[in-house]
């Protein structure tokens, strides 16, 4: 019969024993009669009835229901049951059978059951609690609940032949008489008792176990034998969690101030070698870290600081035949505020202890060593015979930086402590990566870590002097002296002069020569200004203006001051075969003064003497490459490289070459200053500059591979903070601001069926391919692969007849091409349309030709190439020009055209910016209009998400089609591939 909810009840808890799992608890709702008294109408309340009684229960009586559940036979079932074919009385029969049952599995749900209860008991203070009678009634005897919590005494009683232990129990200052009196525990951790109907627990958490013994039996006798051991392990650790009455031996309660002590000991994964090294011992190790770890000195006593630290700490002491326990009260406040404090300083220690590189270690002691040991730290190092001892002290260098006549002097003293070592010595230790050294003392010092960042440069660009013993510093290191100074690393004196350097706004300005016949817009005059100041101080520059900037009349009107100035030497100007013309044309407009010869052909005269009757000589990188063991005995006023991103690689026969050309100064030329890599950069920099990025091997380590490998924004930084007085680089939106607007939209264009079909067969093909590739040989090896994929899906998204001349079916994008330009030439406009791909070109001429349509037409097979220029310009029959992206991206000016269409999407996005700035440049004054023809649902359309995920150094590091492929990893070709 069910209990009324509409009628008064009670919720009740009842104990029984279970047959495996031990005393457990179950709740029951009983029926009140008119006296508010519990009557025999009981039901059983779990989690799947608790709702209809819900109105009668509290917060309290929710959760232990909730807990008590946890425990019914069928959910421990369902928790440990290994196979669902069982029962649950299979399963306990099983589980707990004598002989062959599972002990293991025993103790993890007696665990279990023991976490549950311990949960669960605390909820039942206030709560009626019953003895379940041998029928099943709930209400059988009734047990107190004790509300307060008894207290437990351990008595040893040491005497000549024994030690006895036993335990008192009391209770509101009452001792309990609880021995032979049928007492249970009811739950071991912590301790909670049933004695005479009475719930007990403990203070300080007291184990079950330590009473359990005791229920029936007065005290434990532990012999003489075995006295030592067990004092040292049961009775300290008896001591140190509860009340104690000893007999025959003294425990002493100690208090005492406290010191914080931080220990560095040394834990080596390999062998320490010894090397000589400019007479100091250097210790040269891998893979060495140090332990810091945090203890407490107490008095004579030293604990070690962790989560888990007791309120007590108890040793044993043993004079003779007599035992003294040392129970010492420890702060844990203090001991946490101190931990915080270190936290706070950088020392992140768990459980009181961390392992960090030993550099790292020694660099966090040391940089707050002096407020460590000012706030009361003891500082130790292990104290075994082979260990090293670390100097911890302060440590610093001075760098005096002066300004000579043609270098910085640098003068640097170093001192560790009260030791001044000698800088040279240091200096090799860091270029060398060697960070230790013995002082004099005998103490390892280390080099502070933050002096591989903050001077590595400075280490590796000065030289020794060669008369006298001091150090120098090339003076176009000027940024790097300049940032010493404002990072406070380094006093400087510098003249106002070339403090100037770096802003060039704040130039001095110099007077037109009076043979330039043109006129200078005022960003060109200050690029003018800038290349006479590097002038004065015999620096390399580059001038990295965006195309259409005016770079070749700002140079020339250079080189005519430098006529002018009686610098009788003639300047060397090194071009591409393509723009010889256009230069002769520029001088012969600009300044015709300039007497020029040009050093090319096949029959070349190739006597240099014949050099000293002009001013400027014009020849090609591929001249210079043949006749270096020839131009090298000459001696230049300028060596200026145009489109200097020939020279980007350092092991090429042309960057060799134009290395060894003697000049007094030297000028680079390029719209593109990277566009490979940031290695671009040391090889024109080396040029003009010699030194001023380092070594090669230097560079790639210093900066390359961290700012490539890594995303090191603070060494690309660095880098441009070198390279930034010498390279003037100004953006057309910057400076050109007379010129008209530039308007770039995207065209999307549909696959036909037919090409469609092609282009998911060629798909499915490379992207199993390219897979099986990466999986055998990783992606770095599987690089062609890929490239070779993309570029035969790139072109049939432009036309199938790419790749297979036998198709006969139609291009969607060729069909929308033709179409807009049909609108165009109607309205008379003039259009330039580039493609990367010559084939590409080829099917336009063959559609163009089909339809009587007139064009120019430029590849890199084109001889008349200013002819075809001229024609597009002058002729206005003519009204499209198809250019080849590698032919048509330098030199050419073809303000005619107000349209630009790009046929397909370039790896590189500045390359792709040089085709429409052909039109959009100076001279331009109509609105120049991009249509960029992407194929939709194609690697086209992908690669243009792709670019700008990849875009890197600040916009500046553009990519090539083969770097762009390196950058790309696993998924980003099977994004590619979708």
């Amino acid at each position: 019969m069910k209990v009324s909810t509409s009628q008064p009840f009670q919720i009740i808890y009842s104990i029984l024993n279970h047959e495996y799992l031990g005393y457990l608890f179950e709740a029951f709702v009983v029926q009140l009669d008119d006296k508010q008294e519990l009557t025999l109408l009981n039901q059983n309340v779990s989690i799947k009835n608790i709702n209809e009684f819900a109105h009668g229960l509290d917060e309290n009586d929710l959760q232990l229901v909730k807990l008590i559940d946890y425990l019914q036979s069928e959910n421990i079932y369902k928790k440990f049951v290994g196979s669902k074919k069982r029962t649950v009385v299979d399963f306990f029969l099983k589980v707990y059978d004598q002989q062959k049952g599972e002990k293991a599995l025993q103790e993890i749900i007696a665990a279990y059951v023991e976490k549950i209860k311990a949960e669960m008991l605390p909820l039942l203070l206030g709560k009626q609690l019953f003895i379940m009678g041998g029928d099943g009634n709930p209400i059988w005897q009734k047990v107190e609940v004790l509300s307060e919590k008894a207290t437990v005494f351990f008595h040893f009683m040491r005497n000549e032949e024994n030690t006895h232990y036993y335990p008192t129990i009391k209770y509101e200052g009452e001792k309990i008489d609880f021995q032979y009196k049928n007492a249970y525990i009811v739950c071991d951790e912590p301790a909670w008792m049933i004695l005479e109907n009475k719930l007990y627990h403990f203070a300080k958490e007291v184990d079950g176990k330590k009473l359990r013994p005791f229920l029936k039996k007065k005290f434990i006798v532990i012999p003489k034998t075995i006295e030592e051991d067990y004092y040292r392990k049961f009775v300290t650790s008896i001591i140190s969690m509860f009340d104690v009455r000893p007999k025959g031996f003294k425990i002493l309660n100690e208090k005492y101030a406290v010191i914080p002590i931080l220990n560095l000991a040394e834990q080596k994964s390999h062998q320490t070698v010894l090397v000589e090294a400019n007479d100091v011992d250097v210790q040269k190790e891998e893979d060495v870290t140090l332990a810091i770890s945090l203890s407490f000195q107490y008095g004579k006593f030293t604990f070690r600081f962790d989560s888990f630290s007791t309120e007590v700490n108890v040793s044993m002491e043993k004079n003779g035949d007599d035992y003294v326990f040392h129970k010492v009260e420890r702060n844990l406040t203090f001991e946490k505020a101190t931990l915080a404090k270190l936290e706070a300083l950088g020392l992140e220690l768990k459980n009181g202890r961390m392992i960090l590189p030993k550099s790292d270690a020694l660099a966090l002691i040391q940089k707050n060593y002096a407020e460590l040991t000012a706030t009361g730290f003891t500082i130790e190092q292990s104290v075994e015979e082979d260990a090293k001892k670390y100097f911890l002290g302060y440590s610093n260098i001075e760098v005096n930086i002066t300004e000579g006549n043609d270098w910085f002097d640098i003068h640097a003293i170093v001192h560790f402590g009260d030791f001044e070592i000698p800088f040279l010595k240091l200096r090799n230790l860091i270029l060398q990566k060697k960070r230790e050294f013995t002082l004099p003392n005998g103490e390892i010092a280390v080099i502070p870590e933050t002096w591989f960042t903050q001077y590595s440069e400075l280490f590796a660009f000065i030289e020794h002097h060669s008369e006298r013993d001091g150090f120098i510093l090339n003076k176009h290191h000027l940024s790097l002296v300049q940032d010493l100074q404002s990072e406070s690393l380094a006093s400087a004196v510098l003249s106002r002069k070339l403090e100037k350097l770096r802003d060039f706004e704040e130039m001095q300005t110099y007077q037109l020569p009076k043979g330039f016949t043109g006129s200078l817009r005022p960003y060109q005059k200050a690029g003018y200004d800038w290349m006479r100041f590097l002038n004065d101080y015999h620096f390399g520059g580059c001038l990295a203006d965006d195309m259409g900037l005016g770079k070749t009349v700002q140079t020339l009107t250079l080189l005519q001051s430098q006529k002018e100035q009686k610098n009788n030497q003639p300047s060397l100007l090194i071009l591409p075969t393509s723009l010889i013309y256009n230069w002769e044309m520029e001088a012969r407009k600009f300044t015709p003064e300039l007497r020029i010869l040009t050093y090319t052909g096949t029959y070349r005269d190739k006597n240099i003497e014949v050099f000293d009757n002009y001013d400027v000589v014009l020849t090609t990188y591929g001249i210079i490459r043949i006749d270096i063991d020839l131009l090298k005995n000459y001696r230049f006023n300028y060596v200026i490289l145009d489109e200097s991103q020939a020279i980007k690689n350092p092991s090429s026969y042309i960057t060799k070459a134009v290395m060894q050309l003697n000049s007094r100064n030297r000028l680079v030329l390029t719209g593109t200053p990277l566009e490979n890599s940031t290695m671009d950069l040391w090889s024109q920099m080396t040029f003009i500059n010699p030194g001023l990025l380092g070594s090669q091997h230097f560079f790639r380590n210093e900066f390359q591979v961290p700012i490539e490998k890594k995303g090191d924004d603070v060494k690309m930084q660095r880098l441009y903070s070198i390279i930034k007085p010498f390279m003037l680089r100004r953006h057309k939106s910057q400076v050109a601001t007379e010129l008209p607007p530039k308007i770039e939209s995207i065209h999307y264009a549909q696959m036909t069926e037919q090409q469609q079909k092609e282009y998911e067969e060629a798909k499915s093909y490379f992207r199993n391919l390219i897979l099986e590739h990466i999986e055998e040989a990783g992606m770095a090896m599987s690089q062609m692969v890929v490239l070779q994929g993309l570029t035969k899906l790139r072109q049939l998204a432009n036309h199938p007849r790419m790749t297979e001349p036998d198709y006969q079916g139609d291009s969607g994008k060729l069909e929308d091409v033709m179409e807009k330009l049909d609108t165009i030439l109607e309205e008379g406009h003039k259009v330039l349309i580039f493609s990367q791909f010559v084939k590409h070109l080829d099917l336009f001429k063959e559609r163009l030709d089909q339809e009587s349509r007139t064009y120019a037409y430029l590849d890199g097979s084109t001889h008349d190439r200013q002819a075809q220029v001229e024609k597009f310009q002058n002729n206005e029959d003519i009204q499209i020009f198809l250019i080849s992206l590698k032919a048509g991206g330098l030199g050419l000016n073809l303000t005619a055209a107000d349209y630009v269409f790009i046929l397909d999407p370039w790896w590189n996005p500045a390359i792709e910016a040089q085709a429409i700035d052909r039109a959009h440049r100076i001279g331009q004054v109509n609105t120049v209009f991009t249509y960029k023809f992407i194929t939709k649902n194609t690697v086209e359309e992908k690669i243009l998400a792709l670019q700008q995920s990849k875009q890197r150094l600040a916009n500046e590091l553009i990519t090539t089609e083969e770097s762009f492929v390196k950058s790309l990893t696993k998924d980003d070709v099977l994004a590619l591939l979708e």
